[in-house]
């Protein structure tokens, strides 16, 4: 994939207000329609927003110091995809076909924890952050500056596919959680 990097950011941009607008709208329920499971084996709404939370505490601060080991540029031009980067994107996108169900690791996995509000807010205020964190991308060349990824150090993907595989994540568990409340 290749596109002009102030419109990817855009993109993301948009797909992150969505997000947080989502998340801001199921904070208005109670405490037991939040902790509420569709089924015994399915995650709850807040079960969905704090394994939102465990990724974000490892991108958000991996991204932050991406971006700030780079030279800052006027227009860092073109962002050009990587095969690695691609494929971890298209797994976590949302299908036409809706939602295909994945596995996540043990760590990043909340099912059984008892959550409160708190999730929700601990999660919006990653939003805030991932928002400044995309604008300030735009300064950099996103297809040469690298990113770990948290399966393996060993990987390391083009900082406009860790903002695509972050967003696109985020907006995936957001549709599971705003799916359960009905």
């Amino acid at each position: 994939m290749k596109i002009i990097s102030s419109q990817l950011i855009e993109n993301l941009l948009i797909i992150t207000a969505n997000s947080t607008e989502k998340v801001k709208q199921l904070r208005e329920l109670n405490i037991d329609e939040l902790n509420k499971k569709s089924a015994p084996n399915k995650w709850s709404i807040l079960e969905c927003i704090e394994h939102l939370n465990l990724y974000g505490d490892f991108y958000l601060p991996v991204i932050e110091s991406a971006i700030r080991s780079q030279k800052v540029t006027r227009n860092s031009g073109i962002f050009k995809s990587g095969i690695i980067g691609d494929y971890f994107v298209n797994l976590v996108k949302i299908k036409p076909d809706g939602i295909k169900k994945m596995s996540t690791t043990k760590e990043m996995n909340p099912f059984g924890r008892r959550l409160t509000v708190t999730t929700i807010d601990r999660f919006l205020m990653q939003q805030a952050h991932l928002k400044s964190l995309l604008t300030q991308a735009e300064q950099v060349n996103m297809t040469k500056t690298k990113t770990p990824i948290s399966l393996t150090k060993l990987i390391k993907l083009r900082l406009g596919d860790t903002l695509r595989f972050t967003v696109h994540h985020i907006e995936r568990h957001v549709a599971q959680a705003d799916n359960n409340r009905y």
